[in-house]
């Protein structure tokens, strides 16, 4: 590969919605910052809202406070959150929508000239371009480069410090090798590590962007950073097929769930995220299946809002409505959990940090759903982390001198190996995608996956454990002809990281407490004695899991060892 040099202030890893968010903030409160984002797909449709989004599910409506958004996460998490970082999230969010509308993002109004709500916590948005919004805003700044189809894959690490990055173009045969004073993880969190509901063809139709495939969890995993709550998995409920987000219907016409004897079951199992994805599977187990959201009967004017909804962010609904001759009012909408994901935006599942977003590793910072202990961020919470962690960045920049080119060079050199390995590798008899749909079915089935309803035991985990490290072995061999195959082949790899820490903290916490997103057969009940975090470091190739005390009440948290 030819090999390119880079070297800038700020690198921002991931070009969605907090690394958008970052890059705004720096650049807007020092003009002479030399800030770069790197992008593995195209920034203007990258990352979670890249198809759109048509509500901002994180605002405080009137009435509402920050502290009151704290108690509503910590009841849906089931406790185990940070407070300090939900608080500080949660109050930045209005001025982060404020902000989006000041970027011309038509937020929907009623006569009086106030926000539309959409319950206690949610406004309205016309979002289908919301993501070019945010990308325009980036493109625009004077000290802000942006690298579409660039493919960070490894942190470099120089006295304790990470202190650049590398990766390479998906496009062309050339290695990047980037030297910075800091590092801003944004790349998202990790889907494909399960079977997905829809096999073959549609194995895309899945609730998380099928290309995050937990790039930077694995890269702070193999850097050594410490990890939290991988074990607290998101299954989230969706539109069967479609996997269409079901709270524009649940929040928007106040559909109820019901089962196929007509029963309302959501006081059976509670309305916490998990519970209500954990009614609708139990309802399926127990016999009475398929469930449904109850949209039948809603007026002409409510089909024509879900219609309109839904084409903000995932048409593929409004497609089925429209193929099948029946409006919502005139059949029920039928739900079903997807795969787990890791994702800390919704869950508290990814890097540790301290109040600041700063990582374990000196130098490096997380924000978004790579970020742990904030469930409940959704786009205005990605942001605000996006903001602070920027800030933070700002704070800490005298302190983080940049490296000389050639020591940087050469602590890259073990990567573009790497890379170099795969290229001139032979034919090894399988390739990524069956190497890819193996690991899939074994998290699947040893894991907790759809197959086996979410559960899984000491022993199903173990030897998915011993299933995950052959395949990476196989995967270490692969060959790939050109960017786009290494490509696909560092994706697998990324996964399988990823996979190996999740099942580590899967068998850590000896409890079930998130039964929607998953119940431990060997301990099927919530364990108020295992209130804590569990986190996890890579040291010496083996995963060491530690456990970590609540912040709670605590608004200022920083690493302590």
């Amino acid at each position: 590969m030819k090999q390119n040099f880079l070297s800038a202030d700020l690198l921002i890893i991931g070009g969605g919605t907090a690394g958008c968010y970052a890059a705004i903030t720096a650049a807007r409160r020092n003009l002479s910052l030399r800030i770069l984002v790197a992008a593995k797909a195209h920034i203007k449709r990258s990352g979670c809202l890249a198809a759109g989004v048509n509500a901002l599910n994180a605002y405080l409506t009137s009435g509402q406070t920050a502290e009151d958004y704290l108690e509503f996460v910590r009841w849906d998490a089931e406790g185990i959150i940070r407070d300090d970082l939900v608080l500080s999230m949660a109050e930045e969010f209005n001025e982060a929508a404020r902000d989006l509308e000041r970027m011309e993002l038509v937020i929907q109004k009623d006569a009086d000239g106030n926000y539309v709500s959409r319950g206690r916590r949610n406004i309205k948005i016309n979002g289908e371009n919301i993501k070019p919004i945010l990308a325009a805003a980036v493109q625009k700044l004077p000290n802000v480069s942006v690298l579409n189809h660039l493919n960070i894959t490894d942190y470099l690490v120089l006295d304790g410090r990470v202190c650049g990055a590398a990766g390479f173009s998906v496009l062309e045969q050339e290695a990047f090798v980037i030297a910075v004073r800091g590092v801003l993880c944004t790349t998202g969190g990790a889907a494909g590590l399960y079977r997905p509901n829809n096999p073959g063809f549609s194995r895309h139709k899945m609730w998380y962007p099928p290309f995050n495939t937990g790039a930077g969890y694995a890269m702070g995993i193999r850097a050594g950073a410490e990890m939290t709550s991988f074990e607290m998995r998101f299954v989230a409920q969706r539109c069967k097929d479609t996997i269409a987000p079901t709270g524009t219907i649940a929040l928007g016409v106040g559909a109820r769930e019901i089962n196929s004897l007509g029963e309302s079951y959501e006081e059976r199992y509670g309305l916490s995220t998990s519970g209500r994805a954990y009614g609708t599977v139990n309802e399926a187990r127990e016999g009475r299946g398929p469930c449904y959201l109850q949209t039948r009967g809603c007026t002409p004017e409510q089909d024509q809002d879900l219609l309109k909804a839904y084409l903000n962010m995932a048409p593929a609904q409004t497609l089925k409505w429209l193929e099948s001759g029946r409006l919502p009012s005139q059949q029920n909408v039928e739900v079903e959990g997807t795969e787990p994901y890791i994702v800390g935006g919704h869950t508290g599942s990814g890097y540790w940090v301290d109040s600041g977003r700063r990582t374990t590793l000196r130098g490096l910072y997380a924000a978004g759903d790579v970020a742990g202990g904030a469930p409940k961020k959704f786009v205005t919470g990605a942001m605000a982390e996006g903001k602070l962690a920027a800030l933070t960045f700002l704070e800490d920049e005298a302190a983080l001198s940049l490296h000389s080119r050639e020591t940087v060079v050469q602590a890259a050199q073990p990567v573009l190996e790497h890379y170099e390995a795969h290229l001139s590798a032979g034919n090894t008899g399988f390739d990524v995608f069956e190497l890819e749909e193996a690991m899939q079915k074994t998290m699947d089935e040893y894991a907790g996956g759809i197959r086996t309803g979410y559960r899984y035991n000491a022993r199903q985990l173990a030897l998915a454990d011993q299933r995950i490290q052959e395949l990476a072995d196989l995967a270490a061999a692969l060959p790939a002809a050109d960017s786009s195959d290494l490509l696909r082949v560092v994706e697998l790899e990324e996964r399988l990281v990823v996979c190996r820490t999740l099942i580590a903290h899967l068998l850590d916490r000896k409890e079930t407490r998130w039964a929607g997103f998953g119940i431990y057969t060997d301990y099927p009940e919530r364990n108020d004695s295992c209130g804590y975090y569990v986190n996890s470091r890579l040291e010496n190739g083996r995963i060491r899991v530690l456990h970590r005390p609540l912040v709670k009440g605590e608004f200022h948290y920083e690493h302590s060892d």
